[in-house]
């Protein structure tokens, strides 16, 4: 592929979605083509499925197994119709969340099979591995006292995930990290406790080292 493929992961209030603006914004400013996408969503189907997952647009209770085929069936859409025709043009990928998300929050969070869930990422992502994956680790009080601070802002409550309990949120980061131990060359593990700017900085040096990269 001639573009680079760059997908950010954490737990709640990691501040992916800040830092994936603020990368944006130097990409582009030194003259690449930058494609910010999200998941689950990014392609109508993706947003329809979104609906469903975080806020309970089904009107009934997920079970663990159809959760994880959703988070599937849009990462698919989103592969096939947004990400994989945006790095054979050269661009820039950045997204806000993608397979490692369903290893994590499924796998460790929920306690369902790894094996069956490599299986499931694997025929989602049809061969589309990140170049780089930065996994912004949060404290989970921390994280949880930033949403709050969000939600209050926008006067939104939180999601489906959000509401799970305090235990299931410690075993993602716990996942994340185990997951950022066995593929170091793949993770970039960047302390996210810190203010916007320390964490910026921190983003753009590893970035910077891999669009370096022929």
């Amino acid at each position: 592929m001639k573009g680079k493929f760059i997908t950010f992961e954490g737990p709640e209030g990691s501040g992916k979605s800040t830092q994936i603006a603020k990368l944006a914004r130097r990409l582009r400013d030194r003259g690449r083509k930058v494609l910010c996408t999200r998941e689950p969503g990014g392609t109508r189907t993706g947003e329809a499925i979104r609906n469903i997952l975080q806020h309970d647009a089904a009107g009934e209770p997920i079970c663990a197994e159809a959760e994880t085929l959703l988070f599937a069936a849009s990462r698919a859409q989103l592969v096939n119709r947004v990400i994989l025709p945006a790095l054979k043009k050269g661009t820039c990928v950045l997204c806000d969340r993608f397979a490692d998300s369903t290893t994590v929050y499924q796998g460790f969070g929920r306690g369902l099979d790894a094996e069956s869930i490599s299986v499931i990422n694997s025929f989602a992502i049809d061969g589309a591995v990140p170049n780089l994956t930065i996994l912004l680790d949060v404290d989970v009080k921390k994280g949880f006292a930033r949403l709050g601070k969000r939600n209050c802002a926008r006067n939104t409550g939180r999601d489906r995930i959000e509401r799970e309990k305090r235990s299931f949120h410690e075993r993602v980061r716990s996942g994340y990290l185990k997951l950022a131990k066995r593929e170091r060359k793949r993770f970039a593990v960047i302390d996210a406790n810190r203010n916007i700017a320390a964490v910026e900085t921190d983003v753009w040096k590893v970035v910077e080292k891999l669009i370096r990269e022929p």
